[in-house]
C-alpha cells in the first residue's frame, strides 16, 4: 500500500509539472503572435519573423537563471571586492591582455588616435567579457529572449533585444550565429543586439561587423561604445589614493541618489576636484601627477583601511557598460596591469 501511494504521489508531481510545462509553451505560443505584430509595427520583415518564431520554444533555464541574479532577494549584505579582484586581475588574465595587447598594438594604437579610447581599455574590457574571447556562450539568442520577455519581470528590457535580434537578420546576420549568454549578450565584447545595431562598427575594412571572431571589429566597436558613452581623452578611469589618518568621511557623503542603479552610486562620496582631494590630504598612492581640475568621487570598495580609489567621469562610463563598481574596477585595474 505504501509503494502504491508513493506511485501515486510521483504520478501527481510529474502530471502537475507537465501541465506547468504545458501551459508556459501555450502561454509563449500566444506572446509571440502577439509581438509579431509589434515587430513587423517596427519594419522587421515578415519572411524573418516566418522565418524564426516557429522554431522558437520556452526555455524555462533562462527564467530560473534570471531570477537568481542580483536584486531579487532580500539579502542587503555587500560583499568584499577582494575576492572578486583576485578572480579577476589574476595572473593568467592579465598575462593573455598583455599577449593581446603587443599583438594588437598597432591596430590598437589607431584606434585610440581617432577616439581617444586607451589601447588599454579596450583589450581589457574584452578580457573580462570573454577573456579575450574564449567563452561567448551557447545559448539561442531568439529563443533566449524572446523566453525572457515572455516571463514579464523585466520585459520593458528583453522584448525590445528580441527584436533587435529579429531586426539583426534582417540585416544578413546568419540566424546560427546568434548564439550568446542566457541574458542576450553576444561576441567578444558581449554586446546585446540593441546595442550591436546602434554601435559595432567595421574595423578591418570589409564591410561587415564582425563582432564574433574578428578582433579588429571588436576593438573598434568597444571604442565607439565608450565614445558615445562620454569617455574623456586624457584622463584616467582613477587610480588607488592614500587617506590620512582620522579622516572624516561624513563630510563627504553624497547628497543625491541616483535613479539608475542606485545601490552602486550610493557607495560613491560626493564629488571635489583633485586638487580639493589634495587638501584634504588624499593623494594617489602611486605619486602619479594628474590635472589637479579634474573632478572625482571617492570609494572604498572594501571599507575604511583597505585600499581605496578616486574616481573620474571614465569611471562612469566604464559602469555604463556593466553598472557594477567591481566590474569597472576590475576593468581600470586589469587595465593598468595590462599597459604596465
Amino acid at each position: 500500500m505504501r509503494l502504491v501511494k508513493a506511485a501515486l504521489a510521483a504520478l501527481l508531481v510529474a502530471t502537475a509539472g507537465g501541465s506547468a510545462v504545458a501551459q508556459d509553451e501555450a502561454g509563449f505560443q500566444a506572446y509571440l503572435r502577439d509581438v509579431a505584430v509589434r515587430a513587423r509595427a517596427q519594419g522587421v520583415r515578415a519572411e524573418t519573423i516566418a522565418a524564426v518564431l516557429p522554431t522558437l520554444t520556452y526555455n524555462p533555464r533562462v527564467v530560473e537563471l534570471d531570477r537568481q541574479q542580483p536584486g531579487t532577494s532580500s539579502s542587503s549584505a555587500i560583499p568584499r571586492f577582494a575576492p572578486y579582484r583576485a578572480r579577476h586581475v589574476d595572473a593568467a588574465r592579465i598575462g593573455r591582455g598583455r599577449t593581446a595587447y603587443r599583438a594588437q598594438r598597432a591596430r590598437l594604437a589607431s584606434i585610440e588616435r581617432e577616439t581617444g579610447v586607451p589601447e588599454e581599455i579596450m583589450v581589457a574590457i574584452w578580457g573580462h567579457e570573454t577573456n579575450y574571447g574564449g567563452y561567448t556562450g551557447d545559448f539561442d539568442l531568439p529563443r533566449s529572449l524572446a523566453t525572457l520577455a515572455y516571463e514579464g519581470r523585466r520585459r520593458t528590457l528583453f522584448e525590445p533585444e528580441f527584436i533587435a535580434t529579429l531586426k539583426m537578420i534582417d540585416r544578413g546576420v546568419p540566424r546560427e550565429r546568434l548564439k550568446g549568454s542566457w541574458a542576450g549578450a553576444f561576441g567578444y565584447p558581449q554586446f546585446l543586439p540593441s546595442i550591436y545595431l546602434r554601435l559595432a562598427r567595421d574595423g578591418d575594412g570589409d564591410g561587415i561587423a564582425n563582432i564574433w571572431s574578428s578582433e579588429a571589429d571588436t576593438l573598434a566597436s568597444i571604442a565607439n561604445y565608450f565614445v558615445n558613452a562620454g569617455w574623456r581623452p586624457g584622463q584616467p578611469w582613477g587610480f588607488a589614493v592614500n587617506l590620512p589618518a582620522g579622516f572624516d568621511r561624513s563630510v563627504l557623503a553624497p547628497r543625491s541618489l541616483s535613479p539608475r542603479c542606485p545601490r552602486v552610486f550610493e557607495r560613491h562620496s560626493q564629488w571635489r576636484s583633485l586638487r580639493e582631494w589634495q587638501a584634504l590630504g588624499i593623494v594617489p598612492a602611486d605619486g602619479r601627477r594628474v590635472d589637479p581640475g579634474v573632478q572625482a568621487t571617492l570609494i572604498e570598495p572594501d571599507g575604511p583601511g583597505q585600499t581605496a580609489y578616486l574616481l573620474t567621469g571614465n569611471y562612469r562610463v566604464i559602469l555604463d557598460y556593466n553598472c557594477s563598481n567591481f566590474y569597472a574596477l576590475s576593468v581600470g585595474l586589469l587595465a593598468d596591469e595590462v599597459a604596465r
